[in-house]
């Protein structure tokens, strides 16, 4: 049991002191928070936490008052990394305080953590972040994303655009995970996104990406008859991808659009999105989401172009020893 303050009356704990539903309260909130907050869908992600946590599989940490948890943040760890997945605290107990001890404790405690070398986090309810005194100051970078939606009305009257260089497009078919690791490990070589998701960096890092969109629901499940490839024709390799995920019955989210560095510029972009843009629409999305960092101004662009705005900014942060 970790405490970070001498009151009797709130205390940081781990979350393997807890039972399967002591964090219902604080989960039926957080659902309600990313439906307003988002139009997502949280109640996937919401019966994980409580699954894990019934069987003392959950890491991390739950801010009490008076016993009650009014907090929770929790974080996976592999290889060399912690990934934080999530920090939610109570409406009526929100502050930069508390909402900095449930980060300041799962930093410190990955960091304590043997092998441990680099923690990532995108946190989309952490409401308070830009105040909040970050752990671990020396090791931290943080990325200002954008949280875009554009209405599928709007959507549906884009014009179809042929690329400038030939190309072709087709479904999405898992056989094509291997080639799509390899495009998006060659596409993001130098990117900001690979500073942000170092699964970007290499083939088996991006296999790992892609089977945690296509396999692995959370907020959000892959959506196949929206997800497209394009391809040379020539030789067929991959030159662009763009899947698709329902985060909601009738919301859509863009969870990746990547293009080989010889197709940017071409047009190809465009079109995958406009694909999966029109049938997700046919599917009877009213809205389509997607996530950007801010500096990317090249994707901004296109997304506005075609009709996204943005509706808010939220932050990603890295924490990394460098060793």
């Amino acid at each position: 049991m970790a405490a970070l303050s001498d009151s009797p009356l709130a205390r940081v704990v781990e979350l393997r002191h807890l039972r399967g539903g002591d964090l219902d309260v604080l989960l039926e909130e957080e659902t309600q928070a990313w439906r307003e907050t988002l139009d997502w869908d949280f109640r996937g992600s919401a019966n994980l936490v409580r699954r894990f946590l019934e069987i003392q599989a959950l890491n991390g940490y739950a801010l009490l008052l008076n016993g009650y948890p009014v907090g929770y943040c929790y974080y996976v760890a592999e290889d060399r990394k912690g990934l934080i997945g999530d920090l939610y605290v109570l409406k009526e107990y929100l502050s930069v305080e508390n909402e900095g001890r449930l980060l300041t404790a799962v930093v410190e405690g990955l960091m304590r953590t043997p092998l441990i070398r680099r923690i990532e986090s995108q946190l989309m309810m952490l409401r308070t972040g830009p105040a909040i005194a970050l752990p671990q100051l020396k090791y931290v970078r943080m990325f200002v994303r954008n949280f875009m939606e554009v209405e599928t009305d709007a959507a549906v009257r884009l014009v179809e655009r042929h690329p400038t260089q030939q190309v072709l497009f087709d479904g999405w078919s898992e056989r094509k995970q291997d080639e799509a690791a390899t495009l998006i490990a060659s596409a993001y070589q130098g990117h900001i996104d690979s500073e942000i998701n170092d699964q970007y960096r290499s083939p088996a890092g991006a296999r790992r990406f892609l089977m945690n969109i296509v396999q692995f629901p959370g907020c959000g499940s892959f959506f196949q008859p929206a997800s497209f490839v394009a391809m040379e024709p020539a030789s067929g390799r991959l030159s662009g991808i763009c899947l698709a995920s329902l985060v909601q019955a009738d919301v859509g989210h863009i969870t990746q659009v990547c293009v080989s560095k010889a197709a940017r510029g071409t047009g190809a972009g465009y079109e995958l999105i406009r694909r999966s843009l029109e049938s997700l629409a046919r599917h009877g999305c009213r809205k389509v989401t997607l996530t950007v960092t801010a500096s990317n101004s090249e994707a901004i662009g296109l997304y506005e172009r075609m009709g996204f705005r943005k509706t808010r900014n939220f932050a990603a942060y890295v924490w990394d020893t460098g060793l």
